[in-house]
């Protein structure tokens, strides 16, 4: 809440130490009618010594001053006692005041006799100045009090508000709730919050627990009933902590428990304010997580069904061809010519390496979800770039693949199986779904610290959205985009939809970035952008 002046300390004080039954007032008794009490005969005391101290002034004063000229020294002693004490002490020192100047000031001197009767028209004029300055200025201190005491109650309810935003569990926000309650109130304050329907003194945000575990029922009664409890009530009055019901929209989330000390409480309305709070901050908490709850599992229904789609599909196809081809081998292998058979054998070649490719980015995903441990050290690209060239030899047998890396190129510093890992899977990707004999191309340049690659070739290039929605798991191009463009010969491009996404996840592990667009001219264009600061 940041430091208060020592005003509002004073203030703040007062209006967490109410008894509990007390409600918001336009200003406490002592600020009005003096404090009670011993404090209240002080502030008498004080008063008198006020007019004490203006007597003796005006009786220095009196050879030199007319009387009426000595009446404003008793009204700046009334002023005065106004501004430091309530409006009793200021009323009784009005009437002091009228007292001593007749006394000492009026002749004759010493005594209550008037021989002039005009000075009854100024001992009437003095004290109705003097009783309407105390009562404006005991009314500009209960007003200062008001602002005062909404001022610190504001400050009290932001600090709770400030604390509680960034939680995420419902334990957290308890346990800061806890903390600012017992600064704000000077009271031990504990949170008990459910456990399978029950409140229980052992799940508490406290450490130490100030009550008997005896006064658990009173806990327990105040969750199921929604109403306070224990000490200051009329139910578990016994207590020595009175418990209030956190009351969220949807019912009560859990119970606060403020520890009597010294017979006294805090402010009813302010500690029922903390635990409005508190309980709606809970209850958003329980909301968000379980709106959380129900979005992982959506997701985990939809990469369920996506990932039995793709092995129902993408692998039984191959599973099938090869126990096709396998059977055929083996039942038909004298009447087979050399040539059918050399086929078999290759179509039994072929499918199952898409099977072993298949199955190898379905665990390449489970494994960079689960956690990737790079292992990074300074590479040129052009390296990076020949190996994943070199795996991919076979299928570029017919294909140009011009590389473009300027001289200045820095070095980055990566896990260079992985990032030749991406660089591959964009490669094939280009393979896949555009013509054959048309060209690819590979170039890096440096840019703003950091390292820009791009794969290019001249395909279908993609359908409207379909940039972005190529990165996400088991996703496949629509009909008219880059799987059966007229570039592709109308072909379908079979694959599970995980290549790209592993291809993200690779590079965001480097905080990287990767994106797809369209290329000018036709094509599309793969860009990779990998942070190059530190690595000289």
């Amino acid at each position: 809440m940041g430091e208060a002046t020592p005003a509002a300390g004073r203030v703040h004080n007062k209006i967490v130490a109410a008894g509990d039954s007390q409600e918001e007032s336009s200003a406490p008794d002592d600020l009005v009618s003096g404090g009670p009490g011993a404090d209240r005969w002080q502030d008498y005391a004080r008063a008198a010594g006020f007019v004490g101290a203006a007597t003796v002034l005006s009786l220095l004063l009196r050879p030199h001053l007319a009387a009426t000229n000595l009446a404003m020294v008793f009204l700046l002693a009334v002023v005065i006692v106004a501004a430091r004490s309530g409006r009793a002490v200021a009323v009784v020192t009005s009437f002091l005041s009228v007292a001593a100047f007749d006394f000492f000031c009026v002749p004759p001197y010493y005594t209550f006799v008037v021989e002039e009767y005009e000075y009854i028209i100024t001992f009437g004029v003095m004290l109705i100045v003097a009783l309407v300055i105390s009562s404006l200025t005991a009314q500009i201190r209960a007003n200062s009090f008001r602002a005062a005491h909404g001022e610190s109650r504001t400050k009290a309810l932001y600090r709770l508000s400030s604390q509680l935003a960034p939680h995420t569990r419902a334990f957290d926000a308890a346990v800061a709730a806890t903390e600012v309650a017992e600064e704000v109130f000077d009271a031990k304050v504990t949170i008990f919050l459910p456990d399978d329907g029950r409140i229980s003194f052992r799940k508490r945000t406290a450490e130490m627990l100030m009550m008997a575990t005896a006064e658990e029922p009173a806990a327990q009664w105040c969750f199921e009933t929604a109403r306070k409890a224990g000490f200051g009530t009329r139910h578990y009055a016994e207590a020595k902590a009175q418990y209030l019901p956190l009351k969220g929209v949807n019912g009560v989330v859990g119970v606060m428990a403020v520890f009597a000390a010294c017979k006294r409480l805090p402010e009813a309305h302010l500690l029922g304010m903390f635990a409005s709070q508190t309980a709606a901050a809970i209850e958003r908490i329980q909301s968000q997580n379980a709106a959380e709850s129900a979005r992982l599992r959506a997701q985990t229904e939809e990469m369920r069904s996506s990932l039995l789609s793709a092995v129902s599909h993408d692998v039984r196809t191959p599973l099938a061809t090869i126990q096709g081809a396998a059977t055929t081998l083996r039942s038909q292998a004298a009447k087979l010519s050399p040539e059918v058979s050399a086929e078999l054998l290759d179509s039994i070649s072929d499918e199952a390496e898409r099977l072993g490719r298949l199955v190898g980015n379905i665990l390449d995903m489970t494994r960079l979800e689960s956690g990737i441990q790079l292992r990074q050290d300074l590479y040129p690209i052009e390296e990076i770039v020949g190996a994943a060239l070199q795996r991919l030899d076979v299928q570029l047998v017919q294909r140009e693949v011009i590389t473009r890396f300027p001289e200045d190129v820095p070095l980055v510093s990566v896990d260079d199986v992985l990032i030749g890992q991406v660089l591959a899977n964009l490669i094939e990707n280009a393979v896949k779904y555009t013509p054959a004999g048309s060209p690819i191309e590979i170039s890096a340049r440096a840019a703003n610290h950091a390292l820009e690659i791009e794969v290019c070739d001249r395909g279908p290039g993609f359908a409207s959205g379909e940039e972005i929605r190529i990165f996400e798991k088991f996703y496949r191009v629509a009909n008219g985009g880059r799987a059966n463009g007229p570039s592709t010969g109308g072909r379908a491009i079979r694959g599970a939809g995980l290549g790209l996404p592993i291809c993200k996840a690779i590079v965001e592990a480097h905080k990287g970035t990767i994106t797809a667009a369209d290329r000018a001219g036709g094509g599309a264009v793969f860009r990779i952008v990998l942070p190059v600061e530190g690595n000289s």
